[in-house]
């Protein structure tokens, strides 16, 4: 995340006051799971237990999207992101991990 930038998911943010909306901004990551973590997640998921491979890519692409976000609201002036949301989904047969972040851009003081 930028320095200096607040994110939030809620529509304000306390003891702040928004002076200007700058508009929407999101942020998207795409990343593929190699074959290799595909292969001991499926034995993990058979066993049962958490997907330690999984978990570091979704960690990974809600970073990247979250930094995407951020760095656009940066681009138009702002400084902080308000009403984040998140959203995961898989692409490609289930081989690919998509985080789409979106929010609205504003100047708080």
């Amino acid at each position: 995340m930028a320095a200096g930038m607040i994110s939030t998911t809620t529509h304000s943010i306390e003891g702040k006051r928004i002076v200007k909306y700058h508009g929407i901004v999101t942020g998207e990551a795409i990343l593929g799971a190699n074959i290799f973590k595909d292969l001991f997640a499926g034995i993990r998921d058979i066993v049962g237990g958490r997907s330690a491979a999984y978990e570091g890519e979704l960690r990974k692409a809600r970073k990247i999207a979250l930094e995407e976000a951020d760095q656009a609201a940066l681009e138009l002036g702002a400084n902080a992101v308000i009403g984040v949301d998140l959203d995961y989904e898989t692409v490609g047969g289930g081989s690919m991990l998509m985080v789409s972040v979106s929010g609205t851009a504003v100047t708080v003081e």
